[in-house]
């Protein structure tokens, strides 16, 4: 039986490639869907993993977490350097890591920070050791350069045409292990560096937005106060590291908190979220926007559904045509003795091996399809997005197993109801 039915289908090969495009392409949609709204999800919260706590100037949370989690340049206010003296000398924080953006090499951000910052990233590097003189670099397992390459920071990004720092040249000294997250393609240096590379001091410290400069100089990145260059700027590279921290430490965007406990960490973000500073858990903070997601990801998925009922429904009325096309040749199976149930099996088996095949082929399409954006999403921000099914989708698939299960019994039911003779006269 089933030699005739692939006999049959062969016969009708291109009636059968269209069922099983049209139902492939409406499976696709569902399954890209889903696969990537749950790709974004895992790649974004083990991303966070990582930070425990974000404490800035106030503002927005969300703009926040991203900046500073996932490095997405936006214009963050400056606090007050004393917030991180304080928190430095907070004995229920294990360490707390500055963090200055605002330039970039090769179109990879430049982040100004601190050994501490480092370390919690990578414990173990892959290659090289971490920096030690103002001078040096260690660079995320996605910048592809060697140790002892040299970097020549460039204010703000390429597109944005910003100008070559010509005062200081970073050296290679390390590059961490792949983390998964956006700082694999991040080139982190001394956040002192930084500031003397901007003419940043005790004076200068003040709050701006990135993007608005003073009345003479470069616009300032977030982190680092603008240039005078009515004043030469120096910055010494073989000078060693000073991450000791006062009240007269410059202006920062944000600092990158690890308590040491989870008490100290719920204590600590009620602490500084007042008027002047904000602190946020990047895990809440991605979940109102996965709640944002969720309810996009719902809409897509009602729209395929919609979009698979109406395909199913198409195949369903040209199955039914198709089979009354064929009546002399269901007759004469009736006519040689063929039972009723082994034409039943012939036409049901026709439509569900087509619905069976149609739901294979828009499973490979869609993860492929799910794949590729990751892919893409990847190599703009770094973040490693899983694509992978899981036990959530099996009712999915059972649902869709029923369904052509069901969809399939009413072309057979109508073969059925063909009277032999009526058929072989037709």
């Amino acid at each position: 039986m089933i030699s005739f039915i692939l006999a049959d289908l062969r016969r009708f090969k291109g009636g059968a490639l269209a069922v099983v495009v049209l139902i492939a392409l409406s499976v696709a949609l569902s399954v890209a869907v889903t696969l990537q709204e749950r790709a974004v999800r895992l790649g974004s919260a083990r991303a966070a993993e990582k930070f425990d706590l974000v404490v800035g100037a106030a503002g927005s949370e969300t703009q926040l977490a991203l900046s500073a989690v996932f490095l997405q340049p936006s214009p963050l206010p400056l606090m007050s350097g004393a917030v991180l003296e304080k928190l430095a000398r907070d004995p229920r924080v294990s360490f707390a890591a500055p963090v200055g953006f605002g330039d970039s090499a090769d179109g990879r951000p430049v982040v100004g920070t601190t050994t501490a910052l480092v370390t919690a990233l990578s414990p173990t590097l892959a290659e090289g050791a971490v920096f030690a003189r103002l001078g040096e670099a260690v660079i995320g397992a996605d910048v592809p350069m060697r140790l002892g390459a040299q970097i020549k920071p460039m204010h703000g990004a390429a597109d944005s045409g910003g100008h070559t720092h010509v005062e200081l040249a970073y050296t290679v000294r390390g590059r961490m292990a792949p983390t998964g997250t956006a700082w694999d393609r991040a080139i982190l240096v001394p956040i002192r560096a930084v500031w003397q590379l901007h003419g940043m001091g005790a004076e200068t410290e003040h709050e701006h937005e990135h993007g608005h400069g003073h009345d003479h100089g470069d616009e300032a990145p977030d982190g680092a106060a603008t240039e005078d260059h009515d004043h030469a700027v120096h910055v010494e590279p073989d000078a060693a590291l000073d991450e000791h921290f006062d009240a007269e430490t410059p202006g920062i965007p944000a600092v990158l908190v690890k308590p040491k406990t989870m008490g100290d960490a719920y204590r600590l973000r009620q602490e500084y979220r007042s008027e002047t500073t904000l602190a946020v858990f990047p895990a809440e903070v991605l979940t109102r926007l996965y709640a944002t997601l969720g309810d996009a990801r719902s809409l897509l998925l009602a729209i395929a559904i919609a979009t698979q009922a109406i395909v199913v429904a198409a195949i369903l009325l040209v199955t039914i045509m198709h089979v009354g096309a064929r009546r002399r040749q269901i007759g004469a199976l009736r006519a040689f003795g063929a039972p009723r149930r082994a034409v039943f099996a012939i036409v049901w088996g026709e439509l569900f091996l087509l619905l069976l095949a149609g739901f294979a082929l828009g499973l490979a399409v869609g993860y492929g399809a799910a794949r590729a954006i990751s892919a893409a999403l990847a190599s703009a921000t770094a973040v490693h997005m899983p694509v992978e099914f899981a036990r959530a989708d099996l009712p999915l698939a059972m649902w869709f197993a029923a369904l052509a299960v069901l969809v399939s019994i009413v072309p057979a039911l109508s073969a059925l109801r063909l009277s032999p003779a009526a058929a072989l006269r037709a």
